[in-house]
């Protein structure tokens, strides 16, 4: 069979490509690979606010529990408060149901280990393996033996109290607007940041099952941007629908992404030696200005391909703890085994107060380079991405940069699409080798 997991679980249109029945079959399928082959055992649930969450929730925890392993439903939580939970509640796995800052008819099915990391890719394979083959492997059990399905209603009130924890930093004399993302943090996130003393003004936190993501989060800051402005807030905050992610807003009303974000917080850290390793791991998606910052204060960098989990491997790797993606999605392996946008967020706002500089100022610590970025909605992004003729193109353009830019063509792991990202000094010049990429790859 095809694969079916990609960089971040299995992703597809809800009732039509993810369906109930296979929602039904990986819910066997990981309650297999995850709790043994006899039953037993226990798998955490949680999702995003999307409409096809109820669909898909039944159908995965009906397969769940038919496999003889019992659900431990948390309701609507963020991904990393899943990961959390399931070590917290000493489950045998989680499952998160979102597609994250993906559109509402969007949805997917991501698996945590016991210990809240991602799965591997071989555990990814024995999933598809137990779904390829003869069913009839998983255990049928009938009377006493079926799972049950527990809701545990104070799922919020363990999360909030882990976050508090990890950063126990007073807010107090900051105003903050929060941005919600009409996704998994509405609940959670202003209520954190006002447990620690902010002042807070949340922004898109009613979810209605279909508004998740809409002109809104953190891929959308400018509803963000326009509130902090009107408030006269110190900062804003935005994550994604499973709020994985963070991008802020200082109180100008400029965008601090991700790359800056773990400048800011990685140079903090270095200076009161709190980065194991004096490294950082980022993505080939960091911009230039990243790499400049971090080498004037002599902090290491490492590149990985795009995607959170291959950040978090390079990290078990080196032994280093803090990395990320310049999407706002960043790893604090010392406070939790995934990227939590709201623990991101209490990271940087701790440095913010342990500083007395605004976000402003601490942005300022790097140099954001002319970045742009178009996606291309192709057919097959693996034939486009094996051309000849591409590759050839892109050596000419990044000749054309002549060592003061660079060109990043890579196909989506989630979705029908190409990247074409140029990053250099020259805007006009940028627009044009963009304008060309993009025109050849739709041709091919």
């Amino acid at each position: 069979m095809a694969r079916l997991f990609g960089t971040d679980g299995v992703r597809g249109i809800a009732n039509k490509e993810l369906t109930g029945d296979l929602a039904y079959r990986l819910g066997r399928a990981g309650a297999h690979v995850l709790a043994g082959s006899n039953g037993g055992g226990r798998l955490v649930v949680g999702r995003d606010t999307r409409v096809s969450g109820d669909m898909l929730e039944a159908a995965l925890s009906a397969g769940i529990c038919s496999a003889g392993v019992d659900v431990l439903n948390v309701g609507v939580v963020p991904t990393p408060a899943v990961a959390y939970l399931t070590k917290a509640l000493g489950a045998a796995g989680g499952v998160v149901i979102s597609a994250s800052h993906n559109p509402v008819e969007d949805n997917g099915i991501k698996f945590f280990g016991p210990s809240g990391y991602k799965l591997s890719d071989e555990k990814e394979r024995q999933i598809e393996e137990v779904l390829a083959g003869d069913t009839g492997q998983v255990a049928s059990p009938v009377g006493a033996g079926l799972g049950r399905i527990q809701h545990i209603g104070d799922a919020d009130d363990r999360y909030v109290a882990f976050l508090k924890q990890t950063v126990p930093v007073d807010l107090r004399g900051l105003k903050i607007v929060v941005d919600c993302a009409n996704g998994a943090a509405y609940r959670v996130a202003p209520r954190v940041l006002r447990e620690l003393g902010a002042e807070v003004i949340p922004v898109f936190n009613i979810p209605d099952g279909v508004n998740i993501n809409a002109g809104c989060g953190s891929t959308h800051p400018d509803k963000l941007r326009e509130a902090v402005l009107q408030t006269g807030a110190d900062l804003g905050l935005a994550h994604d629908g499973d709020a994985d992610r963070l991008i802020a807003v200082d109180h100008l009303g400029n965008l601090v992404d991700g790359d800056q974000i773990m400048v800011i917080c990685a140079r903090h850290r270095k200076s009161r030696h709190r980065l194991p390793k004096n490294t950082v791991v980022v993505t080939v998606m960091s911009n230039l200005g990243l790499h400049l910052a971090m080498r004037e204060a002599g902090i290491k960098v490492l590149q990985t391909k795009v995607g959170d989990r291959y950040v978090l491997e390079e990290l078990l790797r080196t032994g280093a703890v803090f990395g990320g993606e310049q999407s706002g999605h960043i790893l604090f392996l010392d406070c939790s085994p995934t990227g939590d946008g709201i623990l991101t967020a209490l990271q940087l706002l701790a440095v913010v107060k342990d500083t007395g500089c605004s976000l402003a100022e601490l942005a300022a610590q790097m140099e954001r380079f002319p970045q742009l970025l178009e996606n291309v909605q192709v057919e097959d992004k693996h034939r486009v991405m094996a051309s000849p003729l591409l590759a050839e193109r892109i050596k000419e353009m990044e000749k054309r940069l002549a060592g003061q830019g660079r060109v990043l063509v890579r196909p989506s792991g989630t979705e029908s699409l190409v990247r074409v990202m140029v990053e250099g000094r020259d805007m006009e010049q940028l627009q044009d080798i963009v304008r060309e990429l993009v025109e050849m790859v739709k041709e091919l």
